[in-house]
């Protein structure tokens, strides 16, 4: 060969790629985040919404884990030291991270290791997700336009909801494996376990552990895809997948999940959605009330309209003008489904689609219709990417210094106008470290009692002649601590010493009448209490929701141990056969897979 020919030779081949290339899109994705929580690192993190309830729940479950209970279940800081079942009812994914983060970083550094892991998730999911229907370069700028045109940064800044939130990495996994077809040409079982009905089940799994809203989203969102790509594909495969995959995923969450379902009679979860301003007639889009006393309320929902109406037209247009550019993705199967949910997303945030809340089992969990918007940011992140992307050139060039200036202005407009002080945390902080203990939750408080919340006043490790002399003792937040009838501190009497750790609790000390030794200690039916070493039923203080145990006079000691329920021995079995059907399912993928790959080549 002459030297020309070999120069030309050269010429016409592609130079190697870098073995670094691989690596580029996601380091893109994690400076975007890192550029996204920018603000935080100067100022800190927002405390907006459960900033403080998330707060609590990781340094409980820290201190619980510290000794020795790798799965705690009660939490003892809420109602200021009675505590609550937070952690049988609360997805344990948020609080255990939290927990474990909060061993190398102060609880604001969490906040913001948090929201960055977040943020950064999201990016990456979704430029997974887009690298199913575009080139790595706009699958990468469909992962930025995810973190900065998604709910991400208005809902961290305004809401603190890190276990919500974390539906921004889930979801977009959630439609990778309920959509993609590795197999197009094979037969029925072949197409539908194509090695993505194992990682189905793991997705779903971990949506359940993470947020239970945003669990019925999953599943309702899971049935509806696979049933318009069933009917795209006039295959059975979608929904054979989806009728695997799904069950099987909240089998694995059954360690959680089934507890908390059989356990919720014993709480007061009708707050969740009787509680007026919790309603979803209450929440659409946009919606005013006269009375002044929603002033709050409509603020906080009309800043949350502002950012759905945004997302919805970012997805509308980028459909728009990606339609008219032919920058689609081309197969239906991916391109239809993305196109849909923006439009059924947006109806669901009006009184028009109410028989659908009021009909379809526990949607009304959700309280508000705005949750679906984070269903809606794979979509806008992939048709804006499709909308803007060029070929190589200056134009290119200039379009992503005009995408990143959009970004980063979306992203500094949301923390200006979402952004919440931390100076009413530094104070609660202040009072959890001094009275050891923090408000509750109304939900989780015993069925019928009087107060949903005990306060820091409440009487207890004493004896009353009878259950109902504290009812009026103590109220709720903002009323009067002592409101009920003169002499109401002598009606408690006693004072028996309290050995507490996280489940296991004693009182000890002297009855100097027959009566009733309200505990320190809320009911909830998974304790076992002891009295002087046998077996007695705690009895239910009507006023605050305090365990009391029948005494007589002289020497009392009460111990309170948590057992393992039946339901939750149930649980830990369900479990153990779903990871064992998961092995099965994740090995017979493999097989399959490999055994098509044989025939094709």
């Amino acid at each position: 060969m002459t030297r020309k020919a070999r120069l030309r030779r050269n010429k016409t081949q592609k130079p190697p790629k870098s073995s670094w290339a691989p690596l580029a899109g996601p380091a893109v994705i994690l400076l975007a985040a890192m550029a996204a929580i920018w603000p935080l690192i100067v100022t800190g993190p927002s405390c907006n919404g459960d900033f403080y309830f998330h707060f609590v729940s990781w340094a409980d479950a820290q201190r619980s884990m510290a000794q020795g209970i790798l799965y705690p279940h009660w939490a003892n800081s809420p109602n200021f030291g009675f505590g609550e079942p937070r952690f049988v009812f609360y997805p344990p994914l948020t609080w255990m991270a939290g927990a474990l983060l909060g061993l190398v970083l102060p609880w604001k550094g969490v906040a913001v290791a948090f929201i960055f892991l977040l943020l950064a998730g999201t990016g990456l999911a979704n430029r997974a997700l887009a690298r199913q229907v575009m080139q790595d370069g706009p699958a990468t700028l469909a992962g930025c336009a995810s973190i900065f045109l998604g709910r991400g940064i208005a809902d961290v800044a305004l809401r603190s909801d890190y276990a919500e939130l974390t539906g921004g990495f889930w979801i977009p996994l959630l439609l990778l494996f309920l959509l993609r077809n590795r197999n197009p040409s094979g037969r029925l079982w072949e197409r539908a376990f194509d090695g993505s009905a194992a990682p189905l089940a793991l997705v779903v799994a971990g949506i359940w552990l993470s947020n239970g809203p945003l669990g019925i989203e999953a599943c309702y969102l899971a049935a509806a895809i696979a049933l318009l790509s069933a009917a795209l594909a006039k295959s059975w495969a979608p929904i054979l997948r989806a009728t695997v995959g799904v069950p099987l995923g909240m089998g694995l969450a059954a360690i959680y999940l089934v507890p908390a379902v059989w356990q919720r009679r014993w709480g007061n979860f009708q707050e969740a959605v009787t509680k007026i301003n919790f309603r979803v007639e209450n929440n659409w889009l946009f919606q005013r009330h006269a009375d002044p006393i929603w002033l709050p309320h409509d603020g906080t929902l009309f800043r949350i309209s502002i950012t759905g109406a945004a997302m919805f037209a970012v997805a509308a247009v980028s459909m728009l003008v990606a339609f008219k550019r032919g920058t689609l993705p081309r197969e239906p199967r991916w391109r239809i489904p993305l196109m849909v949910i923006p439009f059924v997303v947006f109806l669901l945030q009006f009184p028009v689609s109410w028989p659908l809340w009021k009909w379809l089992p526990e949607l009304n969990y959700l309280q508000f219709p705005w949750r679906w918007f984070l269903v809606m940011q794979p979509s806008v992140a992939i048709f804006f990417a499709a909308a803007v992307w060029v070929e190589p050139g200056r134009r290119r060039i200039a379009i992503l210094a005009a995408s990143a200036v959009v970004f980063l202005a979306a992203g500094a407009a949301e923390w200006v106008f979402f952004f919440g002080s931390c100076k009413v945390f530094d104070t609660r902080l202040e009072a959890w470290e001094q009275q050891g203990g923090a408000y509750g939750k109304p939900e989780y408080s015993p069925p019928g009692v009087q107060y949903q919340l005990a306060l820091p006043d409440t009487p207890s490790n004493c004896v009353v002649s009878n259950l109902s002399d504290l009812a009026n003792i103590s109220g709720e937040p903002g009323e009067e601590m002592r409101r009920a009838r003169p002499g109401s501190q002598d009606i408690c009497k006693g004072n028996f010493i309290e050995v507490s750790l996280p489940e296991v609790k004693e009182f000890s000390g002297t009855a100097g009448q027959a009566g009733y030794l309200i505990l320190r200690l809320r009911d909830f039916p998974a304790w076992n209490v002891t009295l002087n070493g046998r077996a007695t039923t705690p009895m239910l203080e009507p006023g605050h929701g305090l365990m009391a145990v029948p005494v007589m006079p002289g020497p009392v000691t009460v111990i309170a141990r948590w057992t393992t329920s039946a339901d939750v021995i149930t649980a830990r079995w369900l479990t153990a056969l779903s990871l064992v059907l998961f092995a099965a399912l994740y090995f017979g993928e493999r097989t399959l897979r490999q055994t098509s790959t044989l025939k094709s080549g």
